[in-house]
């Protein structure tokens, strides 16, 4: 059960749209948007990228994006201690600026944001990169238990018939949790503690990383080749939750080939150690317009870090969205 929308209600000209309001725009309508922007010609490549700002607790993102009416800003704090606190690791919020006047909009809950635009455009590499008919149920394997490995589930779930979940994650009782939302809505769930868990990689159909981990997760060589990886835990160039030989054997499609050496640990590292080259690299806007082609008989891992302008693209779906849920 969800909790209920507040009524609309605004701040210095924005209309505030609070996390609850988010949530209730269907993922569907976030990954059919972001389609349809790189259907459109939204080049990522040409996208202004996201900077960092040290502090004291740990970093300030900001993320500013144009298109067409719109314009907007997301700013979010990463605090790697927020965990011992009970807090999220991530928290901010997204400024809508809208028509010719440039207006302030709308006032987003950047947090709740975050997390339907990242499970959105992991949707949407799955979409093009699933080489398997619409119809089959699929096994989904989730490493993670926080909001973001919780959105995914929610995200699978919704799009996709899924035969049977497995949960790899250290925090017993949101593990146990997310577990109980996968039997609430009748789908067969396993649990695990991190280590080795062979059977949750070799039967999966989608795995999804949804983790801090600055180490891999499971040995690469176990995925099946027919089956895609997404990898989004970290936007760190340190950090990696897949190896080399997963890399190694897999079609690798990523955001934005500018900004995968500024980010994507797991690529980095597989571009330093000579397992992967740059002009290995497929750009997801390709492959969702056709322009590439994946050959089957390898897996396809997908690395994404998040870009301005999916923010963007999704919170004007959001503030939409609450318009017409909720005139005033």
């Amino acid at each position: 059960m969800t909790d209920p929308i507040p009524p609309a209600a605004s701040f210095a000209g924005m209309r505030l749209i609070p996390a609850e309001a988010v949530a209730a725009t269907p993922v569907r309508v976030a990954v059919d948007a972001l389609e349809a922007a790189l259907r459109a010609g939204l080049d990522p490549e040409r996208e202004t990228p996201r900077s960092k700002v040290p502090t004291r607790g740990g970093e300030l993102l900001v993320m500013p994006a144009t298109r067409g009416a719109y314009s907007g800003c997301k700013l979010l704090t990463s605090t790697p201690d927020n965990a011992g606190r009970g807090l999220p690791l991530i928290q901010g919020a997204f400024v809508l600026f809208e028509g010719p006047e440039q207006r302030p909009a709308a006032l987003v809950d950047g947090t709740a944001l975050t997390n339907l635009r990242t499970p959105a455009v992991s949707a949407l590499a799955v979409r093009h990169l699933l080489p398997r008919a619409a119809g089959d149920a699929l096994r989904l394997t989730v490493f993670g238990t926080g909001p973001q490995a919780r959105a995914h589930v929610e995200a699978m779930l919704a799009l996709h018939a899924i035969a049977e979940v497995f949960l790899v994650g250290r925090d017993g009782p949101r593990r146990d949790r997310l577990a109980a939302r996968c039997d609430r809505a009748g789908v067969p769930v396993r649990v695990y503690e991190p280590g080795p868990v062979t059977d949750a990689v070799t039967a999966a159909d989608v795995i999804c990383c949804c983790t801090s981990a600055s180490t891999p997760l499971f040995d690469g060589a176990l995925v099946r080749p027919d089956a895609v990886v997404v990898a989004i835990g970290s936007h760190s160039p340190d950090a990696r939750e897949v190896d080399d030989r997963l890399v190694a054997r897999s079609h690798v499609v990523v955001e934005s080939l500018a900004g995968t050496p500024r980010e994507a640990g797991d690529i980095v590292a597989a571009l330093a150690a000579g397992v992967l080259r740059e002009e290995d690299l497929r750009p997801l806007r390709d492959v969702v317009t056709g322009r590439v082609r994946l050959p089957a008989g390898r897996p396809r891992l997908f690395k994404g870090t998040g870009m301005p302008w999916q923010d963007l693209v999704v919170g004007v779906e959001v503030y939409r969205d609450d318009l017409a849920r909720r005139p005033g």
